[in-house]
């Protein structure tokens, strides 16, 4: 029985590690049409009685504005060429920040492939489980995916507001225009509801979201242009 339960386990550790890697090997090529949260948040609008609303445009990467890189870089992730999936630096600061002034919101350090990790394979929550498996997915897609690859699938699978995902949706729900055309603006008030989408709207910007813009576009002038797929960082 006990050699039985060992072939069994270590099948199922060969089939986990097979299949995810395979997976992050077919979405280094294919567009992510849907992912988890969207299904995750239709089943929400239904059993609140809501409306269903997806609202998902795949683009690629060229043909959404360079502006909006540089603004979910400076707002999100301003390391983001430069590491390798992990800002250690962000991490040991927001764990100082957090012990020293528990009372205050508790301040976060995913960078953007992290993020992307978790939108694509994974779902919401902050439970160890599923935080050791976006360490494990994140790692993968730093070492199979390009920086290119990795923000062309961030930038068309975040939700950008109630039933609302990746920068072409948004782009024509909010702003009636497509993800290329955006305004260096746009970009920056998109990136500024990023924390909650469904709280801060970039269609009626509070004088909060409209500071956060304000300090976006500050920050984007320091912040490197993402080169073209196969172009030195």
């Amino acid at each position: 029985m006990l050699k039985f339960i060992k072939k069994t386990l270590k099948w199922i550790v060969v089939a986990f590690f097979a299949s995810t890697i395979l997976s992050v090997v077919a979405l280094r090529f294919l567009p992510v049409y849907f992912t988890p949260l969207m299904f995750i948040r239709c089943y929400e609008q239904v059993s609140e009685g809501k409306d269903l609303k997806l609202s998902h445009h795949w683009v690629p990467l060229e043909k959404i504005s360079p502006s909006l890189p540089l603004a979910v870089m400076a707002s999100e992730d301003a390391n983001y060429l430069s590491h390798h999936g992990f800002d250690y630096e962000a991490i040991e600061h927001a764990a100082k920040r957090n012990r020293e002034h528990p009372e205050k919101r508790k301040l976060g350090a995913s960078t953007i492939s992290q993020q992307t990790a978790k939108n694509v394979f994974l779902w919401p929550g902050r439970s160890w489980i599923r935080k050791g498996f976006e360490v494990y997915f994140t790692t993968l897609i730093e070492l199979m995916w390009s920086k290119q690859r990795i923000m062309e699938v961030y930038l068309n699978s975040i939700e950008t507001g109630d039933g609302i995902y990746g920068a072409d949706a948004v782009a024509k729900e909010h702003f009636r225009t497509d993800a290329l055309h955006l305004t260096k603006a746009q970009c920056a008030l998109i990136a500024a509801t990023l924390p909650n989408p469904r709280k801060f709207s970039s269609l009626h910007p509070s004088a909060y979201m409209l500071k956060r813009q304000a300090r976006i576009l500050r920050e984007m002038k320091f912040v490197k242009e993402l080169p073209k797929e196969g172009e030195d960082k």
